[in-house]
């Protein structure tokens, strides 16, 4: 071990053999969306006023106060065991500086890392009382992914226009102005929580306490009643199932969210924790942080395109399904999103015959009927 990481406490090793990864870039586990959402925040009207002009504005002395003096600091004397655990993260993934970690009496299960110079790491007793030690250490490697990749930043000005919004909600075109940008910062940090996924994983290195810990949160402190499988098969459900009508709840019940569904999440962490990628990282082939400034950010941004094309692709989503075909010159919108909302509105009337559609409306064998099913 090196002298500064003894410094700053890294002598307490793991519980069990962990591997560690000098020198990590946050690109080795940063989720293509994620980098790709924040571009396209970055380029949103506006944002980049708002962000230099609430940098200097917000009271960053007043936050880490606000936590000093109104929540536990972890610590070798207090919460000795997630003190130990972040050391752990950081040591793994080599992060120098150790942020630090304050538990905040919450019985919502929660954690969070805030902070425009220096990342603070926030977990509720709520959480702290959940999770066992495996699932808690995945947390506490979520966290320092977030700290890492530089994500606190944001997060804090997410929370700050999040409360602004409320106070200027009486201001019609102030509020859109606010919203606009917090819609954004919503889509990027959802994004953002599936690279910490995969930091806490790399940290954890436990896929099944990933798992848990992610089924405790969407469901309680009951793992006899719960199945990791069924919970996997809930994602494949939600996002094959229903017609175009769902695809649009579903983004509309997304929108206000702050992270992903819990078993969405789940099944991106497993699915990532099995593929070629992460096989390579844990065999030690992994960007570096010192050749962070020779990447290209067309590269980056080319990156991102290519997982979209091949998400919509491969989704069993109806909207993404739609987009395909169409995309594809397979078939009439009109028709197509007819159908995908059901059939008609009445629903005893029949579907018009060939003679209704027009000659010009030829069909494969291969497309559905007009049934609405």
């Amino acid at each position: 071990m090196s002298d500064g990481h003894e410094h700053n406490g890294h002598e307490h090793v793991p519980s069990r053999q962990r591997r560690r990864f000098p020198g990590i870039s946050s690109r080795t586990y940063e989720h293509p969306a994620d980098r790709s959402a924040l571009v396209a925040l970055r380029k949103l009207s506006g944002f980049d006023t708002v962000f230099k002009a609430l940098s200097g504005l917000l009271p960053e002395r007043s936050l880490r106060l606000l936590f000093l003096s109104d929540s536990v600091r972890v610590s070798d004397q207090q919460f000795s065991h997630l003190n130990v655990m972040l050391r752990d993260a950081c040591y793994i993934l080599d992060l120098e500086k150790v942020p630090p970690m304050y538990v905040n009496q919450d019985p919502q299960p929660n954690a969070m890392c805030i902070g425009l110079d220096e990342p603070i790491i926030v977990v509720t007793t709520g959480l702290v009382e959940l999770l066992d030690e495996e699932e808690m250490r995945a947390v506490v490697g979520h966290e320092v992914g977030h700290a890492l990749s530089g994500h606190s930043v944001y997060r804090t000005i997410l929370l700050f226009l999040t409360s602004l919004a409320v106070r200027v909600a009486w201001i019609p075109l102030g509020n859109l102005a606010i919203m606009a940008i917090v819609t954004g910062l919503r889509e990027w940090f959802r994004k953002s929580e599936l690279s910490a996924d995969r930091a806490g994983l790399l940290v954890g290195q436990d896929l099944q306490a990933s798992m848990r810990g992610l089924m405790k949160i969407a469901g309680g402190n009951h793992l006899h009643e719960m199945n990791v499988d069924a919970f996997l098969a809930q994602a494949e459900e939600y996002e094959a199932g229903g017609d175009l009508r769902d695809s649009v709840l579903k983004i509309l019940n997304v929108l206000p969210r702050s992270h992903p569904f819990t078993t969405v999440r789940a099944a991106e962490l497993k699915k990532w924790a099995e593929s070629r990628d992460y096989q390579r990282i844990m065999d030690g082939h992994y960007p570096r942080r010192d050749e962070d400034k020779d990447t290209s950010v067309r590269d980056s941004w080319r990156e991102s395109a290519n997982h979209y094309t091949t998400h919509v692709k491969s989704s069993k989503d109806p909207l993404m399904k739609l987009v395909t075909d169409l995309a594809g010159g397979a078939g009439d919108l009109g028709d197509r999103v007819r159908r995908g909302f059901g059939g008609f509105a009445n629903p005893g009337q029949k579907p018009p015959g060939p003679e209704a559609q027009g000659p010009s409306d030829s069909r494969g064998d291969d497309q559905p009927p007009r049934d609405g099913s």
